[in-house]
C-alpha cells in the first residue's frame, strides 16, 4: 500500500517568500525612515542652538558662556574661571566641548542659554555643580568650543597630538553620530568632505568618552559601526 506524501506546492512557498520579503522591505524602510527622522533631529540641533547664540548676541551684546554680565541672574556661575578674570568678556571660550565643570566656559554656554530662555533645560543650581550637556539622538552629546585657528591660550586650544580641527571661530559639536548620519549631516550642510568647509568630522570609537577634537579625517568610512564628532562653525 502506497502512503501518500504531502508537501507545500510552489504556489504555496511563493506566496510564503513574497510574504517574507515584504515584511523584510517593510523593517528597512522602517529604519531608515528612522535614521532620515534622527537625521533631521540633528539638523534641526545645529540650526536652533545656532539661532540661539546670535539671539542672545542680539539681546546681550556678549557670548554665551563668556558674559561678564550673566551676574544679571542671581547664583550664576562666573565666567573666567580658571584663568584671570580678563578672559571673561574677551569673546572667547575656555575649555573643549565635552567640559561640564562650571569653571569652563564652553560648559557656561549651555547656563547662560538656558538662563535667558533661548534654550530648554535646568539651569547650573550652585558655582560647583557640573552643568548638564544636551543629548542629540543617538545619545551622544552637544557641546561648543573654540575653533584652534585663534591664537589664544594653551588652555583653550582645542588640539591634541599636534591635531587641529581648521575653525578660526567657535564651532558646535556633535558626537557619537553614526557614519552614515555624520555623511548626510556633512552633505546637507556643506561640502561631505570632513576634512574641510564648515563642517568637520573626526572619527571616534563607540567606546570612548567624547574625545577632544583631533586632526580631521581625510575621508569618511561607512561601514556600518563608526562613529563621529561632527563639528560646524558658527
Amino acid at each position: 500500500m502506497k502512503t501518500k506524501q504531502t508537501g507545500f506546492t510552489l504556489v504555496e512557498i511563493a506566496i510564503v517568500l513574497v510574504i517574507i520579503g515584504l515584511l523584510l522591505g517593510g523593517i528597512l524602510k522602517g529604519q531608515e525612515m528612522i535614521i532620515q527622522a534622527k537625521v533631521k533631529n540633528s539638523l534641526t540641533d545645529f540650526s536652533g542652538v545656532s539661532a540661539a547664540f546670535y539671539g542672545y548676541q542680539d539681546r546681550y551684546r556678549a557670548v554665551p558662556g563668556d558674559d561678564a554680565g550673566a551676574t544679571r541672574w542671581a547664583g550664576a556661575p562666573v565666567c573666567g574661571v580658571p584663568g584671570t578674570p580678563a578672559t571673561c568678556g574677551d569673546r572667547l571660550l575656555l575649555g573643549v566641548y565635552s567640559a561640564t565643570a562650571v569653571a569652563n566656559e564652553s560648559a557656561l554656554f549651555w547656563d547662560h542659554l538656558r538662563r535667558s530662555g533661548f534654550v530648554t533645560g535646568v539651569a547650573s543650581a550652585a558655582a560647583a555643580t557640573d552643568i548638564v550637556l544636551p543629548n542629540n539622538s543617538f545619545n551622544g552629546i552637544l557641546g561648543v568650543q573654540q575653533g584652534s585657528g585663534v591664537a589664544v591660550p594653551a588652555a583653550v586650544l582645542p588640539t591634541t597630538a599636534g591635531g587641529t580641527d581648521g575653525f578660526t571661530n567657535l564651532m558646535l559639536c556633535s558626537s557619537s553620530l553614526p557614519d552614515k548620519v555624520a555623511i548626510a549631516l556633512d552633505v546637507q550642510m556643506d561640502d561631505g568632505n570632513p576634512d574641510r568647509g564648515a563642517v568637520r568630522s573626526t572619527p571616534i570609537q563607540a567606546t570612548s568618552a567624547p574625545p577632544v577634537i583631533a586632526a580631521a579625517a581625510t575621508a569618511y568610512a561607512e561601514n556600518g559601526t563608526n562613529l563621529y564628532t561632527v563639528c560646524r562653525q558658527f
